[in-house]
């Protein structure tokens, strides 16, 4: 059983290195994690969609993310999707 999921928050600085290192570090306990975006970090429906397509990707190819709201759960796969 994997442990709860932590919540991350991304304002107007947006996706940084920092946020992946930290992600990465999270990633090895967990296998989801909630982010809350900030008013800050631009509060549209596509933005939203732009910063949880930018996460993937700099994350690797085990990761997705569900859009809910101005929330993305971002969930890590053993193997890779495609």
């Amino acid at each position: 059983m994997s442990r709860p999921r932590v919540t991350f928050q991304i304002g107007k600085n947006g996706v940084t290195d920092g946020t992946i290192e930290l992600l990465n570090t999270a990633f090895k306990n967990r296998n989801q994690i909630k982010i809350a975006l900030m008013k800050g970090a631009g509060h549209t429906k596509e933005k939203a969609e732009e910063i949880g397509q930018e996460i993937v990707n700099r994350m690797g190819k085990n990761y997705t993310f569900k859009k809910l709201g101005f929330t993305l759960f971002v969930n890590k796969w053993r193997r890779e999707m495609r």
